[in-house]
């Protein structure tokens, strides 16, 4: 589906960010001992927000602020009428292809990239009658926790100010929190749907592995990347996760579940401790009280690092384009991707069976319950390569294992699967 009126690949109607000519100065570093977020509680200030209908209409002044959308369509796409998602408003993750759209992948080098076809996601969720009003600013590449993006602007957190969104879905996460759509098509490699939503309190699932399509969506690391659903609750993820997925909407069930409560995550392999929290502590009484039993559980380290892994399906990934146009990256890209160039095939091996032997592991409880982040959340403008391990580190081992993860606030939900994590997110927002 074209975009109403126009040839494919002709320009659309746009409020655009353009990367200028020359690169800005690095962001600045970590200021110690800043307020964060409660750890400890889940969604901070009751349920997610639904969207504003007064906000959707002047949506491209709000987001403006934000720096949540890329490009902003003054002429929104709708979809099919009719279908489940029949009148209800959608950013897509500028790293998902629209067809006639711009979509940059967050990079300088794809500034003008107009794609012919739509991601099979996008398809799906216009099918089912969504109208796209914005494609969500990101980190370049993805390859991000923070939502920093020197070409198209930092992404602001409307849920507390100053503070990093997370990344790398920063601006579904921004734009649902400010109420300026009402569902969302992010990614998630290693964090990127959970960590957002948990910074600006909306809902994500990080799906389980291979279930949703990625065709049309830029790899970052393709044996870890999916593609997921984000909203301001449970039930509103779950309904655009059917539709993405192909699948019914699990019924909401917790009781009789056994739930392993996490106080710290495994360790994979990148030469630093694992953070130890008490914050999921926070969730056992509700747990308890809709029919779970609740018990403490690990799950097993990895038997080597990973990290080379990622690194050599992130250099694959970009391999078109660097070296041969490193200038046109930001330097933080340029570091990673000339660091990811020199892993040793050795290491690389050694990454793929840590994830093999992790990607046969069967759990020993039912659902996991753990937060997604365990410190304080940092200043927008933190050194990310600083602060990339300790912010990720509940939640990167979820895509080593090719589980699925609910985020909900700060309260993350783990199984095997996404109708286990759904059910159960369904049943404690039904039971609050």
């Amino acid at each position: 589906m074209l975009f109403r009126g126009r040839r494919q690949g002709d320009a659309v109607p746009d409020r655009r960010r353009r990367p200028p000519s020359d690169q800005p100065g690095a962001p600045g570093g970590l200021r110690r001992g800043a307020p964060g977020i409660d750890a400890r509680r889940g969604v901070c200030s009751g349920h997610p927000r639904r969207a504003d209908r007064s906000r959707l209409r002047r949506g491209a002044a709000v987001t403006d602020d934000l720096n949540a959308a890329i490009t902003w369509l003054e002429e929104p796409l709708a979809g099919t009428p009719g279908g489940v998602l029949d009148g209800r408003t959608i950013f897509v993750k500028d790293l998902i292809d629209t067809a006639g759209i711009r979509t940059t992948y967050g990079s300088r080098i794809y500034a003008d990239n107009v794609p012919a076809r739509h991601a099979t996601v996008v398809q799906r969720v216009l099918d089912a009658g969504v109208t796209v009003v914005g494609k969500a600013n990101l980190p370049e590449f993805a390859w991000s926790v923070l939502g920093q993006n020197p070409w198209y602007g930092t992404v602001r957190n409307p849920t507390h100010p100053g503070k990093t969104t997370g990344g790398s879905s920063a601006g579904n996460a921004a734009a649902l929190a400010a109420g300026l759509c009402e569902l969302g098509i992010g990614s998630d490699t290693g964090c990127s749907i959970r960590l957002p939503s948990a910074a600006c309190e909306t809902v994500g699932l990080k799906s389980r592995w291979g279930v949703i399509p990625m065709d049309g969506v830029f790899p970052l690391v393709p044996m870890l990347d999916t593609v997921g659903p984000m909203g301001g609750s449970v039930a509103d993820v779950a309904l655009l996760w059917s539709v993405l997925a192909g699948r019914r909407i699990p019924e909401p069930h917790l009781e009789g579940l056994t739930v392993g409560l996490m106080r710290q995550p495994p360790e994979i392999g990148d030469g630093r401790p694992t953070e130890t929290s008490d914050a999921a502590e926070a969730w056992v009484a509700d747990l308890e009280r809709l029919g779970a039993r609740v018990v403490e559980a690990r799950v097993p380290d990895a038997s080597a690092s990973t990290w080379p892994q990622f690194q050599h399906e992130a250099a694959q990934s970009h391999a078109s384009t660097f070296p041969s146009r490193a200038d046109e990256y930001t330097d933080v890209m340029r570091v990673k991707l000339e660091a990811a160039q020199r892993v040793a095939a050795d290491d690389v091996a050694a990454a793929y069976r840590a994830i093999e032997e992790w990607r046969g592991y069967e759990p020993e409880v039912d659902l996991y319950v753990s937060p997604c982040v365990a410190i304080d959340l940092p200043p927008e403008d933190v050194d990310e390569l600083e602060i990339r391990l300790p912010l990720s580190s509940f939640l990167r081992w979820i895509n080593l294992v090719g589980w699925a993860g609910l985020a909900i606030g700060n309260m993350q939900l783990v199984a095997p699967y996404d109708e286990t994590v759904l059910a159960a997110g369904l049943a404690w927002e039904r039971g609050r």
